[in-house]
């Protein structure tokens, strides 16, 4: 019997527990190990020094921006290729691949020009005119920092561009031990660099934020090419030949179809970042190290999930494809369970030991400011947790059954029109900046309900007349 073959029968018939798991501790695993790269670089920077901190924060949002385009895509080549491998079809399974690597190329072409020329006015957009009047020593040496870091991270970003995409090609196929190798590979390489150029040791120069950069796209420059190698040598289920190679505007466009809400559910993510940063700026820059600090932190409770959502995507879209009712199902049903599992945890580490999350990233006698803001943000804004369990895990269905538009509804209903919104009243007219963190437990809700209507939508249109 053929390879593809066994993991047709692999992601058809094994039991769904097991399926899943096999598919998902992988994926979970490296993405714990992305978030304590996140935490860890963030440690380092803030105990260098607090502008250098505040240039990392609030390089977030355009960061976002690149994950959001390179994730976007990736979910889109997988859904295809899942699909097409579901239902036997080589040919175009090896176009959503090739495709995916041309589209990783486009990317960095453009974040390569955006890096190059608008740097230092992303920094200068996000600082208040009272930040300026009141500590404009700091003003300047956050954009210094800035500009050495965002120049890196995005003139090299075809590394980040090719390592998600080439990951992508191997969870498709099943393949998510080796996934999970790439990421942890980038991810250790980058902790060990971090430590070793942000403070100098070992012979190099304390570079600072500008070292952060470096290590991280020498991290994910190394990821990407054992992902590639992995492909070649352990992926037979497709091909990477370019031979002949041309544009199918018909591939880019089921791509993007399924793609492309996920790129603007993630974009506005990072409009709103962005827009929340100039808006804590207006009370305290502490405040935007509060709430950068508050992502790095949650990144470690959500990467797990969205791992899980990772090694659950190809499983409903192969089985979609192959018309198995049941196991979508039950694919379903495990995956809200081990989520919102996953963020209940969570929520009770966030409320019982702020101060010690917050400790971590800045010097001692730097805590008690740092605490005034960082408490309330952690407790708050971690209320919303379980709820994004579901929000999260509903929206990666709506994905792998093709149906990324209601993705794209309810990201921009929940980010644009409550979230954003919500937080701008509370923070311009109410003037209190507690009741801006709780506009993210407000807009959850708000998603929840709309998912749960999709949801229904989906299965009577889609889902219902399948086979058992």
């Amino acid at each position: 019997m053929s390879e593809p073959v066994l993991k047709e029968n692999k992601m058809g018939v094994m039991p769904v527990n097991k399926l899943l798991v096999s598919m998902a501790v992988p994926m979970i695993l490296s993405m714990l190990m992305q978030a304590m790269y996140n935490i860890v670089d963030s440690i380092f920077v803030g105990r260098f020094d607090q502008n250098a901190l505040s240039a990392v924060t609030m390089a977030f949002p355009a960061q976002s921006l690149m994950i959001a385009i390179a994730a976007g895509t990736g979910v889109g080549v997988n859904s295809l290729l899942s699909y097409s491998l579901g239902r036997k079809d080589r040919e175009n399974a090896n176009k959503a691949a090739t495709h995916g690597i041309f589209l990783a190329f486009c990317a960095a072409i453009l974040f390569l020009v955006l890096g190059l020329f608008f740097s230092e006015a992303f920094y200068r957009w996000q600082i208040s005119a009272k930040e300026w009047s009141e500590n404009p020593d700091a003003c300047r040496a956050i954009i210094a920092y800035g500009k050495d870091y965002l120049g890196v991270v995005t003139m090299f970003s075809l590394g980040i561009y090719m390592q998600v995409t080439l990951e992508r090609l191997l969870q498709s196929t099943g393949k998510t031990f080796y996934a999970m190798i790439t990421q942890m590979t980038g991810a250790v390489i980058n902790i060990i660099l971090d430590y070793m150029l942000v403070f100098g040791k070992f012979g190099f120069p304390a570079m600072g934020a500008k070292g952060a950069a470096i290590a991280t796209v020498i991290g994910q420059w190394i990821a990407m090419s054992l992902a590639l190698v992995l492909n070649v040598l352990k992926n037979r289920e497709i091909s990477l030949s370019f031979k002949g190679f041309r544009v199918d505007p018909g591939v880019v466009k089921t791509i993007y179809r399924v793609g492309f809400p996920s790129i603007i559910m993630q974009a506005i993510s990072s409009v709103v970042t962005f827009s929340l940063n100039k808006l804590l700026n207006g009370f305290s820059q502490v405040a935007v190290n509060a709430f950068g600090i508050y992502f790095k932190l949650q990144s470690f409770i959500f990467m797990p999930v969205f791992g899980l959502n990772n090694g659950m995507v190809p499983i409903i879209a192969f089985n979609y494809g192959a018309r198995h009712k049941k196991r979508i199902f039950d694919t379903m049903k495990l995956s809200y369970l081990i989520a919102g599992s996953i963020m209940a945890i969570g929520t009770v580490i966030f409320l019982a030991f702020p101060k010690p999350l917050l400790s971590l990233f800045c010097k001692p006698e730097a805590l008690d400011e740092l605490a005034r803001y960082g408490v309330p943000c952690l407790r708050l804004i971690s209320l919303h947790f379980v709820v994004a369990a579901f929000s999260i895990i509903t929206i990666s269905v709506f994905q792998a059954l093709g149906n990324g538009l209601y993705s794209m509804i309810v990201s921009i209903c929940r980010q644009l029109v409550i979230l954003l919104p919500v937080a701008l009243f509370m923070g311009l007219v109410l003037k209190n900046i507690d009741l801006v963190w709780l506009s993210y437990p407000i807009a959850e809700i708000a998603s929840a309900s709309m998912c749960v209507f999709f949801l229904i939508r989906i299965y009577r249109k889609d889902l219902k007349h399948l086979p058992e």
